[in-house]
């Protein structure tokens, strides 16, 4: 038996440890559709459900492990059972995501501000 954070960070389902776990203690990874404390051990043949923005996936245990490993091997611990609708959800979500402003950018400098604001009220005002 492995504790079910430790399973899902191992098999790449989350990038940190801590992370899997924040996530179980909001009650966003279910294991068999039960909320579950980090500390839950996983068996083999359990369902393991991840709440994503929106999205729902969902993927089987085939076998346990302790230690992280590589992305290729991923697939002989785990079976995605996840909908193609969620998949298409998920991914509408990162392009709208995407398309809002871009990585790095960060806030508007002034200058951006005042020419959104101009732009948005319209030219009429000057």
């Amino acid at each position: 038996m492995a504790r079910v954070d430790k399973f899902i960070w191992a098999v790449r389902l989350f990038k940190t440890r801590s992370l899997a776990t924040a996530q179980c203690k909001t009650n966003k990874v279910l294991v068999n559709n039960e909320p579950v404390k980090p500390s839950r051990d996983v068996k083999i043949g359990d369902t393991i459900t991840l709440k994503k923005n929106g999205a729902i996936f969902t993927y089987k245990v085939l076998a346990l492990l302790d230690n992280r490993v590589g992305a290729k091997l991923v697939a002989d611990y785990v079976l995605d059972t996840t909908p193609i609708e969620e998949v298409e959800k998920f991914k509408l979500y990162q392009a709208s995501q995407a398309n809002y402003r871009d990585n790095g950018m960060g806030k508007p400098t002034t200058k951006e501000r005042r020419t959104l604001e101009k732009f948005i009220r319209g030219s009429d005002f000057d």
